[in-house]
């Protein structure tokens, strides 16, 4: 067994294919043609940097892991070009970090999903006719938030907030009193 057989992209071969890519690039902008597409090497890369990631404790539960990987390997094709093999040797930690929070933006994004389903419910169901048939010995709290996996945090984050109303002060003039027209005579 070889070093490299713990690792699942290479990086010292991810990093000589982003700076040959990355020179295409340059030559490209120089003479005003499109930006040419990331090799098949690279976009597996992205693709098995994003589906390892998503298999760590904090994201393998989402049920909509497929479109957190979507996403990741989307955000890494917009910002591949970003990549400056001058400034970094690393591009497995770069494109890691494109992912990590490309999967959190998708979270954010099914959650906001979620409390807009839950709003609706909540407001639909004015008799309490869906929250019966929610099993009540299973559901601790508010059953509509439980059924849409939302805490009360999530709520409170995605709930609008009040507009604090602003007290209107007066400032007081140095002719505080008098007239307009009696401060010209």
């Amino acid at each position: 067994m070889s070093e490299n057989d713990n690792h699942y992209v290479d990086n010292k071969k991810f990093l000589a294919a982003m700076s040959e890519w990355k020179l295409e690039v340059i030559e490209a902008e120089n003479q005003g043609d499109p930006k040419p597409p990331i090799t098949d090497y690279i976009g597996e890369c992205f693709l098995l940097i994003a589906e390892r990631l998503s298999l760590r404790a904090n994201f393998i539960n989402y049920p909509y892991r497929d479109e957190m990987v979507g996403d990741a390997v989307e955000n890494c094709l917009m910002y591949a070009s970003n990549f400056d093999p001058e400034k970094s040797k690393n591009p497995f930690s770069y494109f890691t970090q494109i992912i990590y929070y490309a999967f959190l933006r998708r979270i954010q994004k099914e959650k906001k999903q979620n409390f807009i389903k839950y709003k609706i419910v909540e407001t639909a169901d004015h008799m309490g006719n869906i929250s019966r048939m929610l099993d009540p010995e299973k559901t601790t709290g508010n059953p509509y938030a439980e059924f849409f996996k939302l805490t009360s945090k999530d709520i409170d984050n995605f709930s609008p907030k009040k507009k604090k109303s602003k007290k209107k002060t007066k400032k007081k003039n140095k002719n505080d009193g008098e007239d307009e027209c009696g401060s010209l005579f």
